[in-house]
């Protein structure tokens, strides 16, 4: 009687010998037909070897690719970062061209900060015998924010004497100190909420300092960002005071009507942030 491994081992040899038959009778077929020879699959298996290669070296370059896009796009991000512009739309568009000059229409997009615009500029390219003078010829430029009123007048100076440098300068230098106002708003409105307010949102002009147990009286604080034709640009407080009748009569020192002025003197001693703090604080000591 034949023991289970033995059977075991009869069983495999019968299912060889049945998959080996069947091989033969498939090459057989095969052969018979004309279709698969022996060439043909040398010349398939080769295909498939080098099409193997070629994937590994599309792949291998796709992923050397990425690897110096991913590079590239940290390396805008990083600048972007730093420089507050961030570019969404560019386009060229040659004019003019021949051997020694050429005119080129440019047109981009973008942002600064919060501050979107669009320009539109000529570039005139001559060559100077081993140099290439560069002037830009035309400039249009768009900027679209309300915080933009105050530059008005630069813009269309900037627009005038083809200044397309000093745009982006004094672009980056307003939007700055838009986003720093911005910021000390917002953080005196958090750290004195109860006699702070901003009527118009932390993006406005101004901020109002009120005392509860003073009903009446007020201190607005208005913050406006100058910026010259010539591209300086330069942050200017003033105190307002809103006071009663009856409140005006008591002072009998007049420091309402001297707080402009020693806020002023304030501001060029101590700074923005600390002039602010000490409004507020003064206001708090009267409580």
């Amino acid at each position: 009687m034949k023991s289970s491994s033995e059977q075991l081992y009869e069983e495999e040899i019968r299912s060889l010998k049945h998959e080996i038959k069947m091989l033969e009778e498939q090459y057989a077929d095969m052969e018979n037909s004309g279709t698969y020879s022996e060439e043909h699959y040398r010349s398939t298996l080769a295909s498939l070897i080098g099409k193997s290669k070629k994937d590994s070296t599309k792949q291998q370059a796709f992923a050397a690719l990425k690897t110096k896009l991913d590079s590239l796009e940290a390396e805008l991000a990083q600048q972007s970062q730093m420089s507050g512009y961030v570019f969404t739309n560019y386009s060229k568009k040659t004019l003019e061209k021949s051997h020694l000059k050429a005119l080129q229409q440019h047109r981009l997009s973008g942002r600064c900060h919060f501050l979107t615009f669009q320009i539109e500029f000529q570039l005139m390219e001559v060559q100077m015998e081993a140099t290439v003078s560069t002037t830009v010829t035309d400039l249009n430029i768009v900027v679209e924010s309300s915080e933009f009123t105050d530059m008005s007048a630069f813009v269309s100076r900037a627009e005038d004497t083809k200044s397309l440098l000093l745009f982006f300068r004094t672009l980056k230098s307003f939007a700055d100190w838009c986003v720093h106002r911005k910021r000390t708003l917002l953080h005196f409105k958090e750290k004195y909420p109860s006699i702070v307010r901003l009527p118009e949102g932390c993006s406005a002009e101004y901020m109002v300092i009120q005392s509860p147990k003073l009903p009446g009286c007020e201190l607005k604080i208005v913050w406006n960002i100058d910026v010259t034709e010539e591209g300086v640009v330069t942050p200017k407080l003033n105190l307002l005071t809103k006071i009663p009748e009856q409140a005006l009569l008591l002072d009998k020192r007049k420091a309402v009507e001297s707080a402009p002025h020693c806020f002023k003197n304030l501001l060029r001693l101590l700074g923005i942030e600390a002039t602010i703090e000490s409004v507020i604080k003064s206001l708090l000591m009267e409580e």
